[in-house]
């Protein structure tokens, strides 16, 4: 479809009004593959806390690493990679116009390569082939297949996020000193921390363990694919947050009847996320001998500097929800906070997901501090912080968006009912992941280890004084599996059986007097420099230090 010149000036101020029904198939056809990891992922994370608890055994033709790995790379890997690359083509489709035939295919193949990818994983998965868990460490060994299929992911995501660039590209051409729309530039900052990130993941995959896993070679640098790991891993963190901040920025204040507080604001934060996010991933890695205790401290501080853009958006959220709150009348100090919409979904799932956001921040100061970090390493702490950030602020977000945007695509309604579904599932998630976050947080200060499956360590008094929060970790795992049980209605209900009509993709405006939006700000070469020159500095030197100095490797191991 050629786009018209009034309908692009149109698009500057305030984007496209809906998403073209073609671009619409693909975003649906990768929500859709989402939720299912979403069902499937949380009914392997209700075992996972039943087995923990003491008080379930799985049957004979399945082990709790099994378990572990398919609920990880389901929930941390496909929903969240899967669901981003739908909203993400949706949203530029809504804000930089229809894809090109071209543009399209590209996509489409992007999401054929990955699904055959996941698919590939999963039945690796399922058949015991690759208990790995989600990080897949080695010496752990998977099957090949394993590690060929998150290759095919990581390309899938590739092309559909190519696919999204260049439509942004087409748009600055026909725009040409116009303001990008923020949407559609938010997911490009996203798209090119994920291409960054995912070299090292690649490189990992095919360089070292897919020989490995073939026999190529026989033993593997542990410490090296480790690096490589975690210089994708914690950008990973980034590559899931973003499109939360992308909702939060944009999507929110529609929501709520008022502006986007500032778009230089926004789209700073998201240039210096795109510069921070990722030569830190040592920091993941204080407890290896094998690096030198100066890059750990650089890294702990380069993911300090990364607070700032997260505080930006803390400060830009906040004011813009005051500020909407006191044009709705609201008086005193906090009276504006009574007029914010708490009935709409839309609103209240991601508002959920901000304060859970608060805890889980500062759990991660903790987690990024050297000497910290030494009593929370590797214990359940660390995956109580997880499930505040990623499982909560992320996930809620997502499922928020989910409820409006599925509708939106096509061409269906959310109703009221639905709306009020939406709701009781937003506080079913905060009530269970508040029980069974907060047992893990003080399981982990006391000691427990995290990975692992129920066990009394032959009588341990330290053990025993886990197994209370075991068993609450249980009670909030099986109140979130009843949330999961009604978003699966939900998502069901919403794609097939709503009735018809038309259902808005909220795009809020900038504010009046907000100042223009820097020519810097735009600049992606200058951002990219800067990246690539943080990068270099951050890892450069352990690397070397990494491949000079390290033992001759491991053999790879298959434990379960």
């Amino acid at each position: 479809m050629t786009t018209t010149k009034e309908t692009v000036q149109k698009s500057v101020s305030s984007g496209f009004k809906n998403v073209d029904r073609k671009d619409g198939k693909l975003a649906l056809a990768y929500i859709y593959v989402a939720f299912i990891a979403v069902f499937l992922g949380g009914t392997a994370g209700l075992l996972q806390v039943l087995v923990r608890s003491g008080a379930y055994e799985l049957p004979s033709f399945l082990n709790y690493y099994q378990v572990l790995t398919v609920h990880g790379v389901l929930l941390g890997l496909v929903l969240t990679t899967f669901f981003i690359l739908g909203f993400q083509t949706a949203a530029v489709s809504r804000t930089s116009g229809t894809f090109t035939d071209k543009q399209r295919t590209i996509g489409w193949i992007g999401f054929w390569v990955a699904t055959i990818g996941l698919v590939a994983a999963a039945a690796m998965i399922l058949t015991n082939e690759a208990s790995v868990l989600y990080t897949f460490y080695a010496p752990l060994q998977a099957h090949v297949v394993f590690y060929l299929g998150l290759a095919f992911v990581i390309v899938g995501s590739w092309l559909t996020g190519a696919a999204q660039i260049m439509r942004f590209v087409q748009w600055k051409k026909e725009n040409k000193g116009q303001s990008s729309p923020l949407l559609s530039f938010m997911v490009v900052v996203n798209n090119f921390l994920w291409y960054v990130c995912t070299l090292g993941v690649a490189i990992e995959v095919l360089v070292q363990l897919v020989p490995w896993s073939l026999g190529l070679v026989e033993r593997v640098d542990v410490l090296l694919s480790r690096t490589l790991f975690w210089y994708f891993g914690h950008a990973l963190v980034y590559f899931w947050l973003l499109p939360a901040y992308m909702v939060w920025y944009v999507v929110i204040p529609k929501i709520i009847g008022g502006k986007i507080f500032s778009e230089s604001l926004a789209k700073l934060a998201f240039m210096l996320f795109l510069i921070l996010s990722v030569p830190v991933g040592i920091h993941h890695q204080f407890m290896e001998p094998g690096i030198d205790a100066l890059w750990k401290f650089i890294q702990a501080c380069l993911t300090f500097f990364v607070v700032v853009p997260s505080l930006m958006t803390a400060f830009s959220m906040f004011a813009t929800f005051e500020l909407r709150g006191r044009e709705l009348g609201g008086k005193g100090v906090f009276g504006w906070f009574k007029k914010l919409p708490w009935n709409d979904s839309r609103f209240l799932l991601p508002f959920i997901g901000m304060v859970a956001f608060i805890p889980g921040g500062a759990g991660g100061i903790i987690n990024a501090s050297y000497q910290m970090n030494e009593l929370v390493h590797n214990t359940i702490w660390v995956t109580g912080h997880f499930h505040l950030t990623i499982a909560t602020a992320v996930a809620l977000t997502y499922f928020g968006t989910a409820f409006w945007l599925i509708p939106h695509l096509n061409g269906r309604k959310l109703t009221k009912r639905a709306n009020s579904m939406a709701n009781c599932v937003g506080i079913l998630w905060a009530i269970g992941m508040t029980i069974m976050s907060s047992s893990m947080h003080i399981a982990g200060l006391l000691g427990a280890p995290r990975r692992s499956a129920y066990s009394e360590y032959g009588g341990s008094e330290q053990a025993a004084e886990w197994i209370s929060y075991q068993v609450a970790q249980a009670i909030g795992g099986s109140i979130l599996f009843i949330a999961i049980l009604v978003i699966t209605g939900l998502i069901i209900y919403l794609a097939f059986f709503a009735p018809k009509g038309e259902q808005d993709f909220p795009v809020a405006e900038v504010a009046p007097g907000a100042a223009k939006v820097p020519a810097s700000l735009e600049n992606f070469k200058l951002w990219g420099v800067i990246m690539i020159a943080v990068i270099i500095f951050a890892y450069t030197i352990p690397i070397i230090d990494i491949i000079n100095t390290s033992p001759v490797g491991s053999k790879g191991f298959k434990l379960w």
